[in-house]
């Protein structure tokens, strides 16, 4: 994000619309206190701080907002949440921003992240939680990027790494979660259409 460009703001905007449809926020609602970035544990790795986010957001800068890292490093851990004195929920508006990425096809701005996430949610699927082995082995064999494997053999070392996945009470009701979003993905219930024009 270059600060040389010039910007021109929208009042009206239909990135604004479609975030404010699927996430149930009010983003004007934010008056740029800061406490979300503050707070972030990886606002650092970030091209855009999740303050910056929501200022583009209610800019209408919706090519900014979707070229940026930030959507995709979110871990979802809802601290900016926790923190925002004007009670926004910013773990929901980044998630409906991923979901925007989704609907239009977007290419995200972390090359790998969407095949991470999606065998991240696998494992959760298959083991009732995550299983952080076979979410590296799954992710390793089909990136073919071997760069983590001394990683891999220090934390197995140490016990932080198990083969085999531990027994969960509730994995059933897991896999019944995942089977009910799938069917409500196919009557489109989660995911608001996306009417916003490019």
């Amino acid at each position: 994000m270059g600060t040389g460009a010039a910007v021109t703001p929208s009042p009206v905007s239909d990135l604004r619309t479609f975030v404010e449809k699927q996430s149930g926020q009010h983003i004007f609602d934010c008056y740029q206190c800061g406490k979300c970035s503050a707070g972030c544990p990886v606002d650092y790795a970030m091209d855009l701080g999740p303050r910056q986010i929501m200022r583009y957001i209610q800019m209408g800068l919706k090519k900014e907002v979707m070229q940026s890292t930030t959507i995709w490093l979110c871990v979802s851990c809802e601290t900016c949440s926790s923190r925002c004195p004007a009670k926004i929920d910013i773990a929901k508006i980044m998630e409906s921003l991923r979901i925007l990425a989704s609907v239009e096809g977007s290419v995200p701005a972390e090359k790998k992240v969407n095949l991470f996430h999606r065998e991240f949610l696998n494992a959760v699927e298959r083991y009732g939680r995550a299983h952080e082995f076979s979410l590296s082995a799954a992710y390793v064999m089909k990136t073919r990027d071997f760069s983590g494997m001394g990683l891999g053999r220090a934390m197995f070392s140490k016990g932080k790494l198990v083969i085999m996945p531990p027994k969960v009470s509730g994995a059933s009701e897991v896999k019944r979660i995942f089977a009910a979003s799938r069917s409500m993905a196919g009557a489109g219930a989660p995911v608001a259409k996306a009417e916003v024009k490019h």
